[in-house]
């Protein structure tokens, strides 16, 4: 039977809980503001493009670090982390598809499939075992194309696990690089503005209440907003 994989033996990186979530507070408000310009406002607000671009590093970077900590495999977080991002994937897909209006329908699956992807990826690496690391490679390779962002989202995700669990130069470069690769969907570096937000992160210690399943509910419910206020009229 194997085993999971030894905690590094570097130092992890450490960021204070409610520094933490004051991030995914900045990442939501990101993401919105985004929504509400493509999807209300067709796009006329370039800042605010500019600004949504922050999203996705800064999700993908919470979620890394939380199942980045060495007790995450013990406590089950991978399967509880995996399941709730499904599910919040599955209630917003026929939303995304009316708000998108998409030749493609469903493709690209929404950002909770990609972090869903990206986090059994993680999970299976974090295994080990003869196996698991190959279906890791797999699900990165064949997934890819059929989510938001690509190979590029998950990219920037796995560079961040691999950072928050080993930090050194290396691996630090590979979680830029993974964010500056999201350059091939959006079209500009502005995901690498988050950098310095989550660099000054471990430096601060805010006291901010955890909402544990907000963003997973958040996630499809403000879609059904937008919807609802673009077909009334009311935006």
């Amino acid at each position: 039977m194997s085993m999971p994989d030894a905690a590094p033996s570097v130092r992890a990186l450490h960021i204070a809980d409610g520094t933490l979530e004051a991030l995914k507070w900045l990442a939501l408000i990101a993401m919105t503001l985004d929504h509400v310009n493509t999807y209300l406002w067709q796009g006329r607000w370039p800042a605010l493009y500019a600004i949504g671009r922050l999203a996705m590093p800064m999700f993908s970077f919470i979620l890394a670090y939380r199942l980045a900590q060495p007790e995450a495999l013990a406590r089950g977080l991978p399967r509880r982390v995996v399941l709730r991002l499904a599910a919040a994937g599955i209630c917003a897909a026929p939303l995304c598809c009316w708000l998108t209006q998409r030749e493609s329908g469903w493709w690209p699956l929404n950002i909770m499939f990609t972090l869903g992807v990206a986090a059994t990826i993680a999970w299976l690496a974090g295994l080990g075992g003869k196996w698991r690391p190959i279906l890791a490679l797999a699900l990165f390779v064949f997934c890819g194309p059929l989510l938001d962002f690509w190979w590029f989202g998950l990219a920037c995700f796995l560079g961040a696990w691999h950072f928050c669990r080993r930090p050194n130069p290396f691996s630090l470069l590979a979680w830029l690089a993974g964010c500056a690769s999201l350059y091939a969907i959006n079209g500009n570096h502005w995901a690498l503005a988050a950098a310095p937000l989550i660099a000054a992160s471990p430096f601060l210690s805010l006291r901010l209440p955890r909402a544990r399943y907000f963003f997973y509910v958040y996630y499809p419910a403000h879609l059904a907003v937008l919807l609802l206020l673009r077909a009334t009229g009311l935006a």
